[in-house]
This record gives structure tokens, sequence and C-alpha cells, in this order.
């Protein structure tokens, strides 16, 4: 019998392994060192408009992120922030980069029992080499049929990855946990979203969830993606 669904990408930060919590550590840590200059709240509103700026210089991921800081850290000093605290930001971001990989519940589970039966792909934006590293580390490399790093998730990527790796969008499934880019724009080009809820979302990956849509599906966590998929068909 034909299969609806051939291909199921899954993302991978704060989908199959924990990430965005490092961030608001280092965040902390970096509201910590620049107490003396400026309060939490607006700190943290002016480091969220240098990443918003920032993002079609750097991209997303940790170096990005460091460089906003610095960026950040200067502009609210008036450039008066001393050279210990620049060397404290970048030890920050070395840390994150050497951090362990923390695989979410049921993530292995789940990739291995979609693997059996569907052509599996991850599909990440960020640093090339920071996401082959955790990739590496997480132990999930060789389940997967193919891996797409890409600098942005829009729709015509979506079109684009599953036309290579798949038959299509329209017999194929995005996993995520972040609506702005792993679940709209795949529903807009066709396919299955699927949105996994994380406790913790940068607020740049916020987007309206397309409720009416006939192909969005949420589930409380990756143990309920089996039984989805078999469902669908």
């Amino acid at each position: 019998m034909l299969k609806n669904i051939t291909t199921v990408g899954f993302d991978a930060d704060d989908t199959l392994w924990h990430n965005e919590r490092f961030y608001r550590m280092t965040q902390q840590r970096f509201a910590d060192l620049l107490s003396e200059y400026t309060e939490p709240d607006h700190l943290d509103r002016r480091l969220l408009e240098a990443e918003r700026r920032n993002l079609g210089h750097y991209g997303y991921g940790i170096k990005g992120f460091v460089l906003s800081m610095i960026e950040t850290a200067i502009e609210v000093t008036d450039e008066r922030v001393p050279a210990g605290v620049i060397s404290e930001i970048i030890g920050a971001g070395q840390d994150m980069l050497a951090h362990p990989i923390e695989l979410l519940p049921h993530a292995r589970d789940a990739v291995e029992a979609i693997a059996d039966s569907h052509r599996v792909i991850l599909v990440t934006k960020g640093d090339l080499l920071d996401q082959e590293r955790k990739l590496a580390q997480s132990g999930l490399g060789e389940l997967f049929d193919g891996v797409e790093i890409v600098s942005e998730k829009a729709t015509e990527t979506y079109r684009q990855i599953f036309d290579h790796h798949g038959d299509g969008p329209a017999r194929s499934m995005m996993v995520g946990n972040s609506m702005r880019s792993d679940i709209v724009p795949v529903v807009e080009a066709g396919g299955w979203g699927v949105y996994v809820p994380h406790g913790i979302v940068w607020e740049i990956e916020h987007a309206e969830p397309p409720a009416n849509a006939a192909r969005y599906r949420e589930i409380p966590d990756l143990g309920a993606l089996p039984d989805l998929v078999a469902g669908i068909g």
C-alpha cells in the first residue's frame, strides 16, 4: 500500500537535544558581568535587538550570539567596557561550544522507530562546525539518511530538501519545537508539520500556529510521534 508519508525530518536543537537553556544561562552570566552598567531587562532588550540586526551578518548559532553580546556590551557602557569583561564573554561562548550534548526524552527511541519504516533526515540551522559537533556527540548520526545544515528554514528550503531526500513536501513531515522555523514553512510548502513544545523558546522563533491547517499536529513529546506517523500512514 502506498504510504502517505515517506520522509520525516527532525529539527535538532531543543527537539532532539537541549540547547536554548545554555543560551539563557550564558545570558544570565552576561547580565552579571554588566550589572553595574545597566539593568537586566534593559540589557536583554538591547541584546535581542543586536541579535535581530546581526542575523543577516552572522547567521544563527553561538558565535553570532557572542558577537552580539560583545556589541551590546560596548553599546551599553558607551564604549567603556573593560577588556576583562570582553574576555569573560568570549570564555562564556567557548564554554557553550564545549558543553556536552544532552538528549531530550524519547529522542533516540522516536528516531529509531521512525527510521524502521521511513526515510529520516536531520534539518537544522546554525553554525556548521557546531551543528556537526553536536550531531556527532549525540550518537544519533548513524540513524539519519541525510543531514541538512542550512542558513535559514524557509518554505523554499523545505521544498528543495524534501524533493532531494524524499518524494516532495506532500509526502513529507517535519518535527520540531520552533513554530516559525519548523512548522509554518513546512505546512506552507504542502507538508505535515508536527509541533513538539519546548519549555524555553527564543523570542525570535515565535510565530502563530497554523491552527486551521489540515496538516498541522501538536504532540506533548517525541514519545507520541511513532503512533502519530503510523496513524497518518
